[in-house]
């Protein structure tokens, strides 16, 4: 894990020292939320904020298992962003997107709601296999099978995130995700339709260029291309969670049409043009001398769960020079956290990666 980026105990100090900062810079849902950038709107803001919860909750689990003595403080921390994640204030932009329909309140409904949930419903599993108690069961069996309701209902097991709009293929897989953390935990259930949606991705949703996973997809299942490389990068790092086969053929795929190695190593964002700066798909962050922001940060998870020390070395690299790493009182983060929080929540889940 630490091969050529120091001893296990630097590596280990530094990892904490992240954790440390997104825990103190977490505080409410209104101060997060207000720490997301103005400029994307409120949508954004919200799912940003949803996202830096999740995503430091993933990370702060990954460390109570590379590090023991630290679950209890991982607990309590990830409770304390999961009751952020289920504040009306965090989910105020799902329910404007879906006509004000709450997420929560409708969970006997049919309508999607599924970035939402599955964030949430992984939160949730998170805490559990930490150690968590038992205070939020009900609700993670609610969510879980209504998630699995409504994909099974849904035109090729897909849902929108949002009203008409495609099939974000990342979505998706964070409920698939979620439901085969579930299901490993709770006797095998909703297990068949992980692997149903599993066989549909392999042989159905291939985009026919790249042989990558589609980043987007009709309502009844037909690929739209072209391929992203900052949801290629994240679908490689979920599918390393449920099916390190399948996972490995994509990473390969990855890296052969994404790979960028000079002047730095990272993940374009395009394969079929060159791009010194653009900020046209939000959650590809800054597209910067061809470099996805959030595709790099995420191949940084695929490369540590597939046992690509080279690759995560590389693009760690990458990742400072491009952040600038920040360190006083026992807290680090990249200078680039000021303005983008969720990137560094990000690059902390993705870095400190296990296979469960």
């Amino acid at each position: 894990m630490t091969f050529r980026h120091g001893k296990l105990d630097k590596e280990k100090k530094e990892i904490i020292h992240r954790a440390n900062y997104l825990v103190a810079k977490i505080k409410d849902p209104e101060q997060l939320y207000d720490d997301m950038p103005k400029i994307i709107g409120p949508q954004y803001r919200g799912e940003w904020a949803l996202y830096t919860c999740n995503m430091t909750a993933i990370a702060l689990s990954n460390i109570a298992r590379l590090f023991p003595e630290k679950r209890e403080w991982a607990i309590a921390h990830i409770k304390r962003v999961i009751d952020i994640a289920m504040s009306p204030k965090i989910r105020e932009y799902d329910r404007k997107r879906w006509y004000g329909e709450d997420a929560l309140d409708s969970l006997n409904g049919n309508t999607s709601h599924i970035t939402y949930l599955s964030v949430l419903a992984l939160m949730i599993g998170r805490f559990k296999q930490t150690g968590g108690g038992s205070q939020y069961d009900s609700l993670y069996h609610s969510i879980c099978e209504t998630m699995n309701r409504r994909i099974l209902q849904s035109p090729a097991l897909n849902l929108p995130s949002y009203p008409g709009e495609p099939i974000y293929v990342p979505d998706m897989l964070v409920a698939i995700v979620a439901l085969t953390e579930y299901a490993k935990w709770n006797g095998g259930k909703y297990q068949s339709t992980v692997d149903k949606w599993l066989q549909m991705a392999k042989t159905e949703w291939i985009d026919e260029e790249t042989g990558l996973l589609a980043s987007k997809l009709t309502e009844d299942g037909w690929p739209i291309p072209p391929v992203s490389g900052a949801f290629s990068a994240l679908s490689c790092s979920y599918l390393a969670m449920v099916d390190q086969e399948f996972a490995k053929g994509q990473y390969e795929l990855l890296k052969k049409h994404f790979k960028k190695d000079f002047p730095f190593t990272g993940i374009k964002e395009y394969t079929d043009r060159k791009c010194r700066f653009d900020f046209e798909n939000v959650n590809a962050g800054p597209v910067i001398l061809d470099l996805s922001a959030s595709g790099t940060a995420f191949a940084i998870g695929c490369a540590t769960m597939l046992g690509d020390m080279k690759f995560r070395n590389q693009l760690l690299r990458t990742a400072e020079i491009a952040g600038s790493t920040v360190t006083w009182n026992g807290k680090s983060h990249y200078l680039l956290a000021n303005w983008v929080l969720v990137g560094e929540a990000v690059a902390l889940a993705m870095r400190t990666a296990t296979l469960r």
